[in-house]
């Protein structure tokens, strides 16, 4: 059962519309001097950008092979908010004193202002994330391959890829989100409206899944594990040490670095220090963050091993064929004949890895004009205004990276899993830990 492209691409324009709506409507607001982000709930919203396309798809793929593995890339930043909370309350504290407005600007402050260093990071930012981008790319692509049965043409010519006109179209909807105008504090308070909005899609849409998953194809999640405990090939995947290695140890060692990359990549990754460091318009709001991103992450991971379990189940018995465990949460609902509850749980998809590119485009070509482009032309032409030459750089930036995630892509992400491609960039931001 397929859903027809032009149904599909209507939705996910018109929530990419009402994204912007609520973008200009916030940007409107802050001119009148009634801003809408000065609200904890606001702000710990907006933290759930770490949440992408891996969370929507990647986790429930990583779950469907290796059981509780995924769970590691959410204990990392539960823990660091929990027990980092005064650090990131200092940080906060350093940006508004300095005027501080990246990870970049950040680290380079604390070693004299070193604009050297600040390059260096700004390099090592914008190569490392290339993979998280094109890991959203595939996600998006993926997702409509299969809601509208197209098939991925994985050795088409470029020009004819789907793939590439989705980084095109997520390119200019972010160069007209984040750089319509510049702002001498880096703020953009109608982005961060748009992205508190988009975690509550994305929690409400997935949520939705795990609901229809559990009590539409099945008893209730206990029913889902009882079934897979008389599985021993799924059995292994309720257990710690589960997964299709047969090695029934506990890795101990291997979770405990998976939970420090993701420790690190809540405080480092470009898109999380912009979210809580440089867009806090008050260091108390971090105290609300405390406890309930922490609960926001327990919710959207809640059923993620019930989708990942309930989807080998039901396609093992329905005779349908395997399916990529990566969509089950769009196959299993197009398998049961809600096509409706497919095309919400992609758009929630594409909410998270639209949320993403986003802030992390507009995060990266901040860094990329502050740390390269500014030192270079204010040596050249030291008395001009420079705002129009600053904005058509970001815009650029976020042009190139769009297409260096899609070349990425086309390189080397259709062979490797979305887990696995995200962690290069957790791996690359970790670097900034010492």
């Amino acid at each position: 059962k397929t859903l027809p492209l032009p149904l599909v691409l209507g939705a996910s324009f018109a929530y990419l519309a009402l994204l912007f709506a609520v973008a200009w409507w916030a940007d409107r607001r802050a001119a009148q001097g009634r801003s809408v982000i000065g609200n904890a709930w606001v702000y710990t919203l907006s933290i759930g950008v770490y949440c992408t396309a891996w969370t929507y798809f990647g986790s429930v793929g990583r779950a469907a092979t290796a059981g509780l593995w995924f769970l590691p890339i959410y204990l990392g930043p539960t823990l660091a908010m929990l027990l980092a909370w005064s650090l990131l309350r200092r940080m906060v504290r350093i940006a508004r004193a300095h005027r501080i407005t990246s990870i970049a600007d950040f680290i380079a402050s604390r070693y004299g202002g070193s604009r050297g260093l600040a390059a260096l990071v700004t390099l090592i930012a914008l190569v490392g994330i290339l993979p998280y981008v094109a890991l959203q790319l595939k996600a998006i692509a993926s997702g409509l391959n299969l809601l509208t049965g197209a098939h991925a043409a994985a050795n088409a010519p470029w020009w004819q890829d789907s793939t590439l006109v989705i980084a095109i179209a997520l390119a200019g909807f972010t160069i007209a989100f984040g750089t319509r105008h510049l702002d001498a504090a880096e703020r953009h308070e109608g982005m961060v409206a748009a992205i508190a909005l988009e975690s509550v899609v994305k929690l409400v849409a997935f949520v939705a899944v795990g609901v229809f998953v559990c009590w539409g194809l099945f008893n209730g999640p206990t029913d889902i594990f009882e079934r897979a405990a008389a599985q021993p090939e799924l059995a292994s995947l309720l257990r710690l040490s589960g997964g299709a290695s047969g090695d029934t140890r506990f890795a101990g060692g291997q979770w405990f670095a998976l939970t420090l990359l993701a420790a690190l990549s809540l405080l480092f990754l470009p898109r999380q220090f912009q979210v809580m460091v440089v867009e806090n318009v008050d260091a108390r709001h971090i105290g609300r963050a405390l406890w309930a991103f922490p609960l926001y992450l327990l919710l959207i991971n809640l059923f993620v091993l019930p989708i990942a379990v309930g989807g080998l189940l039901h396609f093992a018995n329905s005779g349908l064929g395997s399916a990529d465990p990566e969509t089950f949460v769009l196959s299993l609902p197009l398998a049961a004949g809600a096509e409706w509850l497919a095309l919400v749980a992609f758009v929630g998809g594409l909410s998270a890895a639209t949320g993403m590119v986003i802030v992390e485009s507009i995060a990266v070509s901040t860094m990329v004009s502050n740390d390269w482009l500014m030192p270079l032309l204010l040596r050249a032409r030291p008395a001009r205004d420079l705002s129009r030459s600053v904005l058509a750089v970001r815009r650029l930036v976020i042009v190139a990276l769009l297409l260096l995630g899609y070349l990425y892509f086309r390189v080397a992400g259709e062979a490797y899993a979305l887990v696995s491609i995200g962690l290069i960039s957790f791996a690359a931001v970790a670097q900034f830990a010492p």
